[in-house]
């Protein structure tokens, strides 16, 4: 059994961990970690464990973990991890963190973005980007996991096949994306507040989101060159799902069969991304719950453009989801152990 410690075990990703790893036939959960909640039962943080959890929160001491887990999950907000994280840690377990401290690989840009210095950036370059789609080999057996954000995870593998292959104009893409309120996390925000969000719906951090850079960096890997794009968020008042619209200026004249073909190259055989049937779009009621992500694309033979669209669970795949695909490759278990639940509906 592999033996799990999640820091961070009280915010929404994190108990999305917990909730995953329960079901896991091969992992086991030997420490909560909060900050907020120290000695408090678990089960009475989230009444949907009564019964299933009694272990209490224990403080987020990584020494200590790190003798007793095999895997440790940071669930924890920017620059936590990175203060941690440290070579006597990593010799004796592995990391994945869902939080941003080692998805950029360029230390000015991370911190030119999240406005924080970063603590260990000696051990940015050793982090695999765990995007396992794409990055599959790489993670395999390592130490340190940079698990992907929601929005950049549906971004960069809704377009990533077209980006490859040079299908689109890299100088034209904009992104267009929304989000559930469990994105934002569970801490107490004015702007969360039910009479904030109920009813409404608004765009947040334009030009400025931090999953700007994340995206760009990652398509750059795509096709061999910096890419500076248009990244638009929205709130929407639902508690989980991801949907991504993006456009692009083909760079000829395309048809639906060449760039279907494309798409079936690249995730055909790809348990978790489900390439939809033509004319059918992805919508967040079909993947909540569960670790899918639904693609398509539609031409627009008029504009010359190639308008491309994806939905995920930000909770599942966009966070908790993807960290125990991870966990299975780098433990060399079969990848889809313990993600395997069918799309909850209604």
């Amino acid at each position: 059994m592999i033996k799990a410690g999640i820091i961070g075990s009280t915010g929404y990703a994190g108990q999305e961990l917990v909730r995953l790893l329960l079901g896991h036939k091969e992992a086991e959960i030997v420490w909560y970690g909060s900050r907020s909640y120290i000695d408090k039962r678990y089960s009475d943080i989230f009444g949907n464990m009564f019964e299933i959890v009694d272990a209490k929160c224990l403080e987020e001491n990584m020494e200590r973990l790190a003798e007793q887990a095999d895997v440790i999950f940071t669930a924890t907000p920017q620059g936590l991890c990175a203060s941690l994280v440290n070579e006597e840690i990593l010799s004796r377990t592995r990391m994945i963190d869902l939080s941003a401290d080692f998805r950029i690989k360029d230390v000015a840009t991370y911190e030119k973005w999240y406005g924080i210095e970063h603590e260990s950036p000696e051990y940015i370059q050793e982090a695999v980007y765990g995007l396992c789609e794409i990055n599959r080999e790489q993670i395999r057996g390592k130490r340190l996991i940079a698990n992907p954000g929601c929005y950049t995870t549906c971004s960069i593998l809704s377009l990533y096949p077209l980006v490859k292959e040079g299908v689109i104009d890299t100088d034209s893409i904009i992104i267009d994306a929304k989000s559930g309120t469990s994105g934002a996390g569970r801490g107490a925000k004015i702007n969360n507040l039910y009479c904030e969000i109920n009813e409404n719906i608004k765009a947040y951090g334009v030009t400025t989101h931090r999953h700007t850079p994340e995206i760009e960096e990652q398509l750059g890997y795509a096709c061999g060159k910096q890419i500076v794009l248009s990244f638009t968020p929205h709130l929407v008042p639902m508690n989980r799902g991801i949907l991504v619209t993006a456009y692009g200026n083909l760079t000829r004249d395309y048809s639906y069969e060449e760039i279907r073909s494309i798409y079936d190259r690249y995730y055909g055989k790809e348990y978790f991304v489900r390439v939809l049937d033509r004319d059918v779009l992805p919508e967040t009621r079909w993947v909540e719950g569960s670790n899918y992500v639904d693609v398509n694309f539609k031409l627009d033979e008029r504009t010359k453009r190639v308008v491309v669209m994806g939905a995920l669970d930000n909770l599942v795949k966009g966070a908790a989801g993807q960290a125990v695909q991870n966990m299975n490759l780098v433990f060399g278990l079969a990848e889809t152990m313990g993600l395997e639940q069918v799309p909850m509906f209604p």
